[in-house]
């Protein structure tokens, strides 16, 4: 038996939300979707998540979700992170930081997946423990039980998600990067069976820069003089990766980015 996983890419602001709303029941219905894997870290206002966004992405039929850098920004989220058994925050951040380091969902069909992300530790602002330690601890803590495993690298520099992949061919199902909201063309299956992408891109406005008013941005890189990086609006797409794997073995059988049109596309 196959399991079918969507990973979405990080959701910018409202115009994510909103084609994740339109596209995602949709995209899982036609493609026989068994989990899906969303990254909600920008959510709020392109920065964020809050409790009331989590119930919308529930109702919406996603089904994981993982955070990067932005994980608190909404302090509000931290008691949603502390109950919910469906959303996850970086493993590699103090030991002490709220939330799952890794989460499980059973599929209708009893197939079990499980997902955890790392922060990278090159060019990122935040201070993390090595991504790739953290890595290994958390694939120990995972029940043997459970064969199909995802894994997503936060991270800005592509030699280091790159290299994550190698580190993990083999012992997950897929890996994939997240952050840079740029889709990459690299999606391949590695030697040893785990689906790996550099960066799904971003779920929003795409006539922007990484989803935020292109206006303002050009603005504060020519001027230097700050201003508020709003989120944009227009040429929303859903942009994720595709991956067929073997329920029993865990390896990836095919791979296929996805990128997906809204309807208020200009």
């Amino acid at each position: 038996m196959d399991t079918t996983l969507l990973c979405v890419g990080d959701v910018v602001g409202s115009p994510g939300r909103h084609i994740v709303t339109k596209a995602l029941p949709k995209i899982s219905a036609d493609r026989g979707v068994d989990c899906n894997i969303v990254n909600v870290e920008n959510a709020a206002a392109g920065s964020g998540l809050t409790p009331v966004l989590y119930d919308k992405f529930v109702s919406a039929g996603v089904q994981l979700m993982t955070l990067g850098d932005h994980v608190y920004r909404r302090k509000e989220i931290i008691k949603t992170l502390e109950t919910s058994d469906n959303i996850i925050r970086p493993a590699n951040l103090a030991p002490n930081a709220p939330g799952r380091q890794f989460a499980i969902h059973e599929t209708e069909r009893g197939v079990r997946v499980a997902v955890f992300t790392v922060l990278g530790s090159l060019f990122m602002r935040l201070s993390v423990d090595c991504p790739f330690r953290a890595a290994d601890r958390v694939l120990a803590s995972i029940p043997s039980d459970v064969h199909i495993i995802v894994a997503e690298i936060h991270a800005e520099a592509t030699s280091e998600k790159i290299a994550m992949g190698w580190h993990l061919d083999g012992r997950v199902s897929v890996v994939f990067g997240t952050h840079t909201h740029v889709q990459t063309a690299d999606e391949c299956i590695l030697p040893e069976g785990s689906a790996f992408i550099s960066d799904l891109g971003m779920t929003g406005p795409h006539d922007s820069v990484l989803g935020r008013d292109r206006k303002k941005v050009l603005s504060a890189m020519t001027t230097s003089v700050p201003t508020p990086f709003d989120v944009a609006e227009h040429d929303n797409r859903l942009n994720g990766l595709l991956v067929v794997v073997d329920s029993e073995t865990g390896r990836a059988k095919s791979v296929e980015r996805v990128s997906h049109l809204g309807e208020d596309r200009l």
